[in-house]
């Protein structure tokens, strides 16, 4: 039986591997561009085509990491809250108590005007969060699911997950933007031009293994970065059970949300990870099997509520 701190130690860890992942994954596919197409290692001694793609990786991350929340928000089409409006002052007074609940300060609310039940959270750390719902989900949840939404994605703050998927996000492009880039070069005869000068005594098996890792390296990376996300969403499930003491309260939100299946009409594969649950209803993140567990952005819902329920198991036997 699974408790809700060992089911975080237990994504952390996972985390830390998928992050370690990435950067051998860029690590390698910059040593290709560097060793076996331009030979710049062996030239000058430093891998110049990997450092040229990281810098403009970081250039992303730092627009990403200052100004990405308000990107978030305004594509979303969010909007502050209404006081006259008696749902979104219960909404800034859930906040308020999930805030406390969780240790965290005040973060601002937005409201998206969506019928479908939603709510996402962003922001580069806890002092400049963000946490948005739908004016579906306000209509649809009775105060303890609410509560309970509110304080997964307070979860998602204090675990500083949006930050993390930031992160990913970023290495993901630079990942993405080598491998272009040696397909590119290799395609106008990059290879050629390596094998014919300096490189001559090349195995084709390793050459071919270089060509495969350029064009599967993408793909490897956003499955890895979608299996962050997930692991994320159960973290964040956990970090409501704790702060609310009521595992089944975000249970009932969560069948609620899957019960109402309609999209998001603002959302997008951008912001998909930042929704509590998949925004744009793709079917796939409701099946089970080995093809939807590293394609999907989100855990089926109903193994969600599985956990959900056997923490509120596990936290009535110790309390």
């Amino acid at each position: 039986m699974t408790d809700i701190y060992s089911q975080q130690r237990r994504n952390r860890r996972l985390t830390l591997v998928f992050i370690i992942i990435f950067f051998i994954i860029l690590g390698i596919l910059g040593y290709s561009i560097d060793s076996y197409t331009f030979g710049t290692i062996k030239a000058t001694g430093l891998p110049i085509a990997t450092i040229i793609a990281v810098l403009l990786a970081s250039i992303n991350g730092f627009i990403a990491y200052f100004y990405g929340d308000s990107v978030v928000v305004f594509s979303l089409r969010a909007q502050p809250l209404e006081f006259e409006n008696p749902l979104h002052k219960k909404l800034h007074n859930v906040v308020t108590e999930m805030a406390l609940a969780s240790g965290l300060p005040m973060p601002k609310i937005y409201i998206i005007p969506d019928p479908a039940p939603n709510a996402f959270a962003t922001g580069r750390d806890p002092h400049h969060a963000i946490v948005g719902v739908t004016e579906g989900l306000l209509e649809t949840m009775n105060r303890e699911e609410l509560q309970a939404v509110i304080a997964h994605e307070m979860g998602h703050i204090k675990n500083q997950d949006i930050l993390l998927m930031t992160v990913v996000t970023v290495l993901v492009g630079t990942i993405v933007l080598l491998s272009d880039w040696a397909v590119r070069v290799w395609r106008y005869g990059g290879i050629r031009t390596r094998r014919s000068s300096r490189n001559k005594g090349m195995h084709p098996v390793i050459l071919l293994i270089i060509v495969l890792f350029a064009l599967l390296a993408p793909l490897l990376s956003r499955i890895i970065a979608m299996s962050v996300s997930r692991q994320r969403e159960y973290l964040a499930d956990a970090s409501s059970a704790e702060f609310t003491r009521n595992p089944l309260s975000l249970a009932s939100a969560l069948e609620k949300i899957a019960k109402a299946s309609s999209p998001v009409m603002t959302a997008h594969k951008g912001t998909a990870h930042l929704f509590i649950s998949d925004p744009l209803q793709r079917s796939l993140d409701n099946k089970e099997g080995l093809f939807a567990d590293v394609m999907s952005t989100h855990p089926p819902i109903e193994k969600r509520i599985e956990k959900l329920r056997q923490m509120s198991y596990t936290y009535a036997r110790t309390t």
